[in-house]
């Protein structure tokens, strides 16, 4: 008889699919979301069941026949019996009353994969239950809150989190809730941005700074960024410090470098500092590290050279320099650089002095392993990282204030890092490096 009821539904079903094939996921979310709301709901009702001492419609009687805990008492009134947390001692007369269920009202909860349902939250007489399963203020499962976080981080904004949350999770989100979830990151941040440096063997230091436009107070300002990526004797890379500050103080980079060694950085193991024309930074720097060398980087010093030079001839001068910067030792590019002074002296002084201050800092990188030259040269380590949190950034363009900067651009430098260990720092690529062997045997 139930066969001959189900057929003509089932066959009704069939043909909607038929005609519609994509509602057969729709009608397995339904039933997926109605299994999901009972079972969530028989769930807390055992949860008050046991926060009670006893089953719907059991008798405290019946629990002490079935338990065996009955007892004598000598004295009626002050007698102790064992029951359920919320159970009336039998024979006190001074207790209070025996709690009881009283109902249950129905709320919202998103579960991820099935989204929102609804659930039944039963009640106790005297209001003092509270589930532990679902907390009283929870709308939805815990595992979402991390699908918002990496949305967020991940360069979403948090008004467009709050436009596809409803699409991506099941429900929306605001854009007040989106702050407030990443806001419990915000710890853990902090601790890995700050975290002790003393287990790592630093021998080269790559520094620079980066400008964002930042809410302070009630207006908008360009507010630096400075950057301190570390290499150490394994050749991984890290990030030493991200903090904000002006990059043109000497006073600042002076307090950032001893920060980093207040967090256990070994200045004595330290051998180079690559940075750009930074006022002050050079000075600073070997004062607070006295054994290691200085690298000007060579893209920012071409750039003031060219900034010196006639439109006409800056082609000429760029490949003046290459001649410098690449040469094959140290030997060649001195001689290049001679060649330099005296072809631009009369007619450029001001480039050909601007590259004189700085010539001894620029082939610093001379003094170490041959293999990674390319990479001693120049600050493009920070520079792609700079460039990874403009890209970042991009989409908010204003940046709501300092913690959530950090919050940021740590996590993408924390994603960055993670990226790194796959490649250590100065190691050419396998391809390339067979290419160049192929390319000399023959």
């Amino acid at each position: 008889m139930n066969n001959m009821v189900i057929l003509p539904k089932v066959k009704e079903v069939f043909k909607e699919l038929m005609e519609d094939p994509s509602k057969m996921f729709d009608l397995l979310r339904i039933d997926m979301k109605s299994a999901c709301e009972n079972a969530v709901s028989q769930l807390l009702k055992m949860e008050l069941s046991t926060y009670l001492g006893r089953d719907r419609y059991e008798r405290v009687s019946e629990r002490k026949r079935s338990s065996g805990q009955s007892q004598l008492r000598s004295r009626s009134t002050d007698t102790v019996e064992e029951k359920g947390p919320n159970e009336m001692v039998s024979g006190d007369t001074s207790a209070e009353k025996r709690n009881y269920r009283n109902g249950y009202y129905t709320r919202s909860y998103t579960v991820k994969g099935i989204g929102t349902v609804k659930i039944e939250v039963p009640r106790d007489r005297l209001g003092e239950f509270s589930s532990q399963l679902i907390g009283r203020y929870d709308r939805y499962e815990n595992i979402l809150k991390k699908d918002i976080v990496l949305m967020f981080l991940s360069g979403i904004s948090t008004r467009g989190v709050s436009l596809l949350s409803k699409e991506l999770i099941g429900r929306s989100v605001s854009a007040a809730e989106v702050s407030n979830v990443t806001g419990e990151i915000s710890k853990g941040i902090e601790t890995w941005r700050t975290r002790k440096l003393d287990e790592f063997k630093v021998k080269y230091m790559i520094m620079d700074g980066v400008n964002f436009s930042m809410r302070v107070h009630r207006s908008i300002e360009k507010i630096p960024m400075l950057i301190v990526i570390g290499v150490t004797e394994s050749q991984e890379r890290l990030f030493l410090c991200i903090q904000k500050g002006a990059k043109d103080s000497a006073t600042t980079w002076r307090e950032i470098f001893k920060d980093m060694k207040g967090r256990g950085l070994d200045p004595s193991g330290v051998r180079l500092g690559i940075m750009d024309g930074l006022t002050g930074l050079e000075k600073v720097f070997k004062e607070e590290f006295p054994q290691a060398k200085v690298q000007r980087c060579m893209v920012h010093v071409t750039k003031n050279v060219l900034a010196k030079v006639t439109q006409a001839m800056r082609p000429q001068v760029t490949d003046s320099l290459s001649d410098i910067f690449n040469a094959s030792n140290k030997e060649r590019s001195w001689n290049s650089y001679k060649a330099f002074y005296e072809a631009y002296e009369r007619i450029f002084p001001s480039a050909v002095r601007s590259l004189e201050s700085c010539i001894d800092s620029c082939l610093t990188f001379f003094s170490f392993p041959e293999e990674e030259w390319r990479s001693l040269r120049t600050t493009n380590l920070v520079e792609r990282v700079n460039k990874e949190f403009k890209r970042r950034t991009k989409p908010m363009e204003i940046l709501a204030g300092e913690e959530p900067a950090y919050k940021i651009l740590c996590f993408v430098a924390l994603r960055m890092e993670l990226g790194w260990r796959c490649s250590p720092f100065g190691q050419k690529l396998s391809f390339i490096a067979s290419l160049e062997k192929f390319t000399q045997d023959t």
